[in-house]
């Protein structure tokens, strides 16, 4: 399994890289691999505001349907569109052409509250 070291990890599976007050966020390979195959995924594109630990979605596999939460506070810039079309590309490449939602950053002191790759796989038993 693939654990970035340039990103950050919540408990709940999310990843968020960093660019400036720009996250980009996604599922860790690990909840993609504990979900199964990936069949939509679902993100309200007027929903703007999210506040930390919030779902601002839900991503859905052949088993289940999960929530989507949010790292941190912010503006929901963009939605990655492409997966309406593609949602297995949240299996194939979680940390690329799998990821789910830009945010504007409100706090970055909330990224403190996140894990480094370490502490996540540490987590999650790795």
């Amino acid at each position: 399994m693939n654990f970035p070291e340039n990103l950050k990890y919540t408990k709940d599976h999310e990843w968020i890289l960093v660019e400036g007050n720009i996250g980009t966020i996604g599922v860790t390979d690990y909840a993609q691999g504990e979900l199964g195959d990936v069949v939509f995924v679902d993100i309200n594109p007027d929903q703007h505001e999210v506040a930390a630990g919030q779902s601002f979605g839900t991503i859905e596999a052949v088993k289940t349907v999960s929530d989507l939460f949010a790292p941190c506070s912010g503006k929901i810039i963009e939605v990655n569109k492409a997966l309406a079309d593609s949602p297995e590309s949240v299996n194939s490449d979680p940390y690329g052409e799998g990821w789910m939602a830009k945010i504007e950053i409100k706090n970055l002191s909330e990224l403190d509250n996140l894990l480094n790759s370490a502490a996540y796989k540490q987590l999650i038993g790795q």
